[in-house]
């Protein structure tokens, strides 16, 4: 198959069945560093349980099914008209977003779909990233949550030359306000928290083989991307969406540092003004303090700040 990435954009992958168990939204918040005093995320018969809305960012490596499975076949999938071969061991997460149209059940039960479509690419001379466009389906057919998800291979090559298209694509974040933030949320990752996000579904071998990050430059394991997006979810529920989960509507990043399991982190927030259907924006940004570095930029959130006292 010849590479020619005007074929890429609109096309469709086949639906993919997925699904979840209590179990696994539990597993989940552990994985995105929920603590202690967050029962209400990770302690599943607690009065005020409710799912990380977040959550369905793993659907797509979990799919239907509890056990492990192999990253390089979840990857490959079905070939895309006019995409040149890819090496999954050299891909990376771009960014990252999730609309929240309805919240999710407690145990999905059968006949939930994931349906993708690609909605952008470009190539330059590092490599290729693609734009995918996501939705989750229940069996009736309802849509409960949309999401954008951009990723790197690097080093990939289509023709050699520049090239960009998009027809669809998550909005961006308003530029960070010239004040100090809003909300200042510190946190830290475990040095165990690949082995623990792992489990949701992304076994990409990039976070549990040292071998694998020294090869690429990253000096050995990194934390998955949407751990640390989880971490950075938390951080905007937590300190705009007064601690409830059902606040946040949109929530959107770019990765732009890896973060090692262990680092510690910072997120900060701007409220930025109205947001759609009563919401309110955010910008933030997620700060890794061990390494000094922006490690989530271009955040943007919309939130319904909840009335009710904290949980």
């Amino acid at each position: 198959m010849s590479a020619d990435l005007s074929k890429v954009v609109g096309f469709s992958l086949p639906d993919k069945p997925v699904a979840w168990t209590t179990r696994d939204l539990l597993l989940y918040a552990a994985g995105v560093g929920a603590k202690k005093d967050e029962l209400h995320l990770a302690y599943g018969v607690d009065k005020n349980f409710t799912p990380m809305p977040t959550y369905p960012v793993v659907l797509p490596l979990k799919g239907d099914s509890q056990e492990i499975n192999l990253f390089s076949e979840r990857v490959k999938g079905r070939p895309v008209p006019g995409m040149p071969p890819m090496d999954p061991n050299r891909l990376v997460h771009g960014s990252q977003s999730i609309e929240i149209i309805k919240d999710i059940p407690l145990v999905s039960g059968p006949g939930w779909s994931w349906k993708s479509k690609y909605t952008g690419v470009s190539e330059n001379k590092s490599g290729i990233v693609v734009v995918v466009e996501n939705t989750l389906v229940s069996p009736t057919g309802e849509v409960y949550a949309k999401l954008y998800s951009s990723s790197f291979n690097i080093g990939a090559k289509a023709t050699g030359e520049k090239f960009n298209k998009s027809i669809a694509g998550p909005p961006n974040a308003k530029p960070i306000p010239k004040r100090s933030p809003d909300h200042t949320v510190p946190d830290a990752t475990s040095p165990e928290q690949a082995l623990v996000f792992r489990l949701s579904g992304d076994y990409n071998p990039l976070h549990i083989d040292p071998s694998i990050g020294e090869r690429l430059g990253f000096g050995g394991v990194i934390l998955h991307g949407l751990s640390t997006f989880g971490f950075a979810a938390r951080a905007i529920i937590k300190s705009v969406g007064n601690n409830d989960p059902k606040s946040l509507k949109f929530f959107g990043v770019r990765f732009t540092s890896p973060v090692k399991p262990g680092d510690k982190l910072e997120t900060q927030a701007w409220e930025v003004g109205p947001g759609p259907e009563g919401t309110t924006e955010v910008t933030f940004i997620t700060k890794n303090m061990t390494s000094g570095k922006v490690c989530i930029g271009g955040g943007i959130a919309y939130v319904k700040k909840p009335s009710h006292a904290k949980l």
